[in-house]
């Protein structure tokens, strides 16, 4: 078909921020749970979020416009109130206020049978957005037990905006599943979770809705033939058991790859193809696609916030409709945009050159229209496309990317590099000796509560409204009080608590060059909690000492050892938006760079503990496994070269949190990282099991409470939970901690906390002293 009279394209969009351009949901959410709003108006403001978000989209001029993708905390636990998956432990809330049993699920709860545990969290794929783990047991059952996606498609309805409705598909929903018990799969489940859905598609056909979009991310990832099958099966009968409208099945994150074809020949209407992480599939899908069928193109990246460099994309909506026509196209995001800021208001601080190649959620949304219009451009469509490439050459060209000292820098590694002096034994046993640590060392992760007064403190700083010299008076009296307190309760290894922090990666991106933060670019990572992730557009370096000064500061206070803490390179490059014009091993390795003469002067300083913490190491790993040894290797190299300059007499602990181990335990082996601290009370110190079977030799410290959630842990509670680590892990290996920084928490609940936890720690190490520590 001739590009002249190809008319304009659907254009779609998968998922919008949830938080709202000004965390209007932050503070509604927040503002619910300390009781300063009820439960109508914590509704209003969700229902005026919610209308704000199709409205804009309309405006904007989305054709295919979500609903049912927003949460008041997140999409699985709203799906596992919809199918009725809830736990035997939440019974007792079932027959009451919804929200109360949201809650609880997401936070835990104290009820008058004790305390309730919240489900698990872990991380939604290779992104920082966190989930909610259903759990399932064998004899679960399913039941429709909430209308949601009907009652936000009838509520947009009636503001004059017709959407697409989106549901977590059954097949990945199971497979995300947690397991009350070995011996079953998930997937034998499906049967009795299809009716259920099938159900709510009846529903949602009735109500008007002419597209349901179907989001199964697991076929992302590798997929079992017994996967494939039951997506055969599952979409047969969801087009039997549910006539009168169409399904689009939408897949991101990465490309089909193996799983496309059969993807292809599923009863449904439409399938999305992220074309950003796997534009390989395009041939296939353009080869393979049945005729009727429609192809939904992933275009503009929803996982990043660089503008889009528009001939590329319009040669491929070119390719497509030359081969399917253009009345089978639709342009869209290659996932739900959740994953990028609102808008570009409010950034006036950025440097302009480098604002001008930005694009957030609303920049993304136009650029999706342009593209559908793209190959018969008019008027402002046509103007908007050539914005749109003079941005992009003149990224390509800027000098601002490059920085010759850093290349000669990079080209200058050596293996030698990458190795630490002396065995982790021969660290480990010298340094308990020299600062004199207890058995089950007990210490924190690094953050401690930050309340209102150090928050109000830094905006009236960036505002001019204190100097200098009395936002680090307050920022001193902070660090003071934290060594105070915790000597008082008798930590053993200390921390600063890190009150001139904002945040544990845009601090360090405040402090390198090739880095770029914003004033408002914030992301959900789940529940009320956001982050700002800073912008990569250059080569990165570190200009001067980041930490040293308050490591520094607070050891002159105290002489129990104080950790300096810093955040890893892979961490500081996941949390972030990358560059897309370079491998994101060369970004790591220059981070790394930064990080290690850090560590250098955190040693000359006189700090003995260094903590270097890698949360996202796992989180950030491929999700195809032909592509995770490479991403291994570079990743643990560059925390080695981050740590390599660390003298013998230096240890190098590290923390991850909310993350499978177990197909990686070699990976962190390799770290040669002294102690290990993990998230572990959530899931019942279930993740050691990883470490035992893979003979882990280094030390480990398995979180003992979950900062997650307000509830107090009892001394008795954590207690048991040691014990149950001493079961896997050799006790003289063992150290005891919380499974995450403080800093979310209010002093009211850390102060008791903590002193259960050493209370915890010194009778267990007691009961411990005359039995010996387990194998090794």
């Amino acid at each position: 078909m001739s590009p002249s009279r190809l008319p304009r394209l659907i254009s779609a969009n998968l998922g919008f921020p949830r938080v709202g351009g000004s965390r209007e949901l932050k503070w509604a959410l927040e503002g619910f749970w300390s009781g300063r709003l009820d439960r109508g108006e914590l509704l209003n403001r969700a229902g005026a979020l919610k209308a704000s978000r199709w409205r804009l989209q309309k405006e904007t001029g989305i054709d295919h416009i979500p609903s049912g993708d927003f949460s008041l905390y997140d999409h699985v636990l709203d799906l596992c109130l919809t199918v009725g998956a809830i736990p035997q432990r939440f019974q007792s809330l079932a027959g009451g206020d919804e929200l109360d049993l949201m809650f609880a699920m997401a936070r835990g709860a104290e009820t008058t049978r004790g305390e309730v545990a919240a489900l698990d969290m872990t991380k939604w794929f290779d992104t920082n957005y966190h989930y909610l783990v259903p759990e399932l047991s064998a004899g679960q059952t399913f039941d429709l037990l909430s209308r949601k996606p009907v009652e936000e498609f009838e509520e947009a309805l009636s503001l004059g905006v017709e959407t697409r409705p989106v549901l977590l598909g059954p097949v990945s929903f199971l497979r995300l599943a947690k397991l009350s018990a070995p011996g079953f799969s998930a997937l034998s489940l499906l049967d009795r979770l299809l009716p259920v859905y099938a159900e709510l598609l009846r529903q949602l056909f009735a109500a008007g809705a002419r597209w349901v979009q179907i989001d199964e991310p697991c076929l992302a990832q590798d997929a079992p033939v017994e996967v494939l099958e039951a997506m055969e099966n599952a979409y047969a009968y969801l087009r039997r058991a549910a006539p009168g409208g169409k399904t689009l099945i939408a897949s991101y994150f990465a490309g089909l790859g193996p799983n496309l074809q059969a993807t292809l020949m599923l009863p449904v209407d439409g399938l999305h193809l992220d074309l950003i992480r796997g534009p390989q599939d395009l041939d296939a899908a353009l080869e393979l696609a049945p005729d009727g069928i429609m192809l939904s193109l992933g275009l503009v990246d929803g996982r990043n916030v660089w503008t889009t460099d528009p001939d590329p994309a319009l040669a491929v909506i070119d390719r497509a409709a030359s081969k399917l026509g253009p009345e089978r196209l639709m342009v869209a995001p290659s996932c739900s945009l959740i994953h990028v800021p609102v808008g570009l208001d409010g950034e006036g601080d950025l440097e302009p050159e480098i604002r001008s190649w930005l694009a957030f959620a609303n920049e993304k949304l136009a650029e999706v229209n342009l593209l559908a219009a793209g190959l018969s451009p008019e008027g402002q469509a046509a103007e908007g496309l050539d914005r749109l490439r003079a941005t992009a050459a003149r990224r390509r060209s800027s000098v601002e990317r490059a920085n010759p000292l850093v290349e000669k820098r990079m080209r200058s590694i050596s293996p030698a590099d990458l190795t630490r002096l002396g065995s982790s034994t021969a660290r480990r046993d010298s340094a308990r000796i020299r600062l004199g640590l207890s058995e089950l060392p007990t210490t924190t992760i690094g953050s401690f509560p930050q309340g209102a007064e150090l928050r109000q403190a830094r905006s009236r700083l960036r505002r001019g409204q204190i100097d200098q010299d009395s936002y680090r008076a307050l920022i001193e009296n902070e660090v003071r009080r934290v060594i105070r307190f915790q000597e008082e309760v008798g930590l053993d290894v200390l921390v600063h608590g890190e009150p001139e922090r904002n945040d544990m990666v845009e601090y360090f991106a405040e402090q390198l060059d090739g880095i770029a933060t914003t004033q408002g670019g914030w992301v959900q990572s789940y529940g009320s909690r956001c982050t700002k992730p800073p912008i990569i557009f250059g080569d990165v370096s570190r200009p001067l000492p980041m930490t040293v000064a308050w490591a520094t500061f607070a050891q002159s206070l105290t002489r129990k050892p104080v950790k300096g803490m810093l955040t890893g390179p892979v961490t500081i490059l996941q949390w972030s938006f990358p560059r897309d014009d370079v491998p994101r091993s060369e970004t790591c390795f220059q981070i790394a760079l930064g990080l290690r003469d850090e560590v250098a002067d955190l040693e000359a300083a006189g700090i003995q503990i260094i903590q270097i913490d890698e949360p996202a190491l796992r989180e950030a790993m491929p999700l195809r496994r032909s592509e995770q040894a490479a991403y291994l290797r570079w990743a643990v190299d560059s925390f080695r070269l981050a740590a390599g300059s660390a003298s013998e007499g230096v240890l190098v602990h590290t923390h991850m949190c909310y993350s499978e181990f177990g197909d990686i335990m070699d990976a962190i082996a390799e770290l040669d990282a002294d102690a290990l601290y993990i998230e572990a009370a959530r899931s019942g110190m279930e993740l050691l099991k990883a470490f035992a079977k893979a003979g882990y030799g280094n030390e480990v410290g398995p979180g003992l409470y979950d900062i997650h959630s307000p509830i107090v842990p009892t001394t008795e509670e954590m207690k048991e939970r040691l014990r149950a680590a001493a079961q896997v892990i050799p006790s003289d290996l063992l150290w005891a901690n919380p499974d995450c920084g403080l800093k979310t928490r209010g002093w009211a609940e850390v102060e008791p906390s903590l002193r259960n936890l050493v209370a915890a720690a010194r009778q267990v190490a007691s009961e411990l002293r005359a039995v010996p520590a387990g194998p090794r």
